[in-house]
């Protein structure tokens, strides 16, 4: 595991949104598949990266997926895929085909979890049996949760469906989850984690043990990356 830390959040997600265009231009022929969560940190990530990156990012060799979506519609405040839209898709002209959301308007989560789960069987390359994002961007909530699996789902990051419902144990909100077997089959794990409440989570992150979902992914999965603007204790 290895941790990036920068003064402000701001300084953060530029050094994330650098270090991303970098690892593709390294390889300039070939497509990239990432993941990417919601939240107000990331929103902060697509609005730096629509206007001061968006000339040099190699857009057409992105495929654009999720790692989890509330069960919201896209105009809903609260829609991962309506926000990554509005803020920064639109803005750069990313064509929808290489962009595949999850339906967060449906009426069965369970069903639309089977059918994102397939979708990304059929799209994203297989490595050891499972698909493989190149990059999986996650962040954490206070709780130590990470791609909508909170304290008490631990099972979902044993499960061998790629997407789950899962629930918001305080608001009672439905949402689809990423899982474990793509969690722990990714190429990358990056964790961008901003802000002095989440102190505690990176702390568990970093120097305690498997606290909470976050935790455990960070030290159980292949190669994690952890940008931050939050200083270790001590």
């Amino acid at each position: 595991m290895k941790s990036y830390i920068y003064p402000t959040a701001t300084s953060t997600s530029r050094a994330l949104i650098r270090y991303i265009i970098d690892m593709m231009n390294r390889e300039p022929e070939r497509i990239f598949y990432l993941a990417f969560s919601g939240g107000t940190t990331p929103s902060l990530m697509f609005d730096i990266w629509a206007h001061e990156f968006r000339e040099e990012t190699p857009w057409m060799r992105m495929r654009i997926f999720w790692v989890d979506e509330r069960c919201v519609p896209v105009n809903d405040s609260d829609s991962n895929y309506g926000t990554m839209l509005r803020l920064l898709l639109r803005e750069v002209g990313m064509p929808d085909e290489f962009v595949y959301p999850i339906y967060g308007a449906c009426r069965h989560p369970a069903q639309e979890a089977k059918r994102y789960s397939d979708l990304v069987y059929s799209t994203v390359p297989l490595r050891r049996d499972f698909p493989a994002f190149d990059v999986v961007l996650l962040g954490a909530g206070d709780d130590g949760h990470t791609s909508s699996i909170f304290p008490g789902q631990e099972r979902l990051l044993s499960s061998f469906h790629p997407y789950e419902e899962s629930i918001n144990p305080y608001s009672g909100q439905p949402r689809i989850a990423m899982t474990g077997c793509l969690l722990f089959s990714a190429r990358k794990i990056i964790f961008l984690i901003t802000g002095k409440s989440k102190t505690n989570v990176v702390h568990d992150i970093l120097e305690s043990g498997d606290t909470g979902p976050a935790a455990y992914v960070a030290h159980h999965a292949e190669d994690v990356d952890i940008f931050t603007d939050i200083k270790p204790a001590g």
